[in-house]
């Protein structure tokens, strides 16, 4: 087994737990908006074009169902290998290109 990150001297990292935290949040935040955009907008709304042919093929509950817990899954793995940053990184990302502009969508333009 490869070991990804280094685990912290006293087996816990608060800054690891937080990153992971917001990570889950803006998965499910992603998942709600993105469930609602599509159900509102259609399925052309969603920017990812694999989750757009999963959305075709199992339908879009199912698809964002799938494709979170894909994500979670990945993302407790990396907090299990010690890859804080890499979470906390993931998590701006995830807030920054699919939350804010779904809520802008939904929110402020609708």
């Amino acid at each position: 087994m490869v070991n990804v990150g280094t685990a912290p001297a006293s087996g816990r990292s608060v800054f690891g737990d937080a990153a992971l935290v917001v990570f889950l949040l803006a998965q499910a935040c992603d998942g709600v908006l993105t469930y609602v955009g599509v159900t509102v907008y259609g399925t052309h709304m969603e920017g990812n074009p694999l989750i757009s042919w999963l959305m075709a093929a199992l339908g879009e509950g199912p698809a964002l169902l799938s494709a979170k817990l894909m994500a979670v899954g990945f993302g407790i793995a990396l907090h299990l290998s010690a890859v804080h940053r890499t979470i906390a990184a993931l998590a701006a990302f995830y807030m920054t290109v699919a939350v804010v502009p779904w809520i802008a969508v939904l929110f402020v333009w609708a």
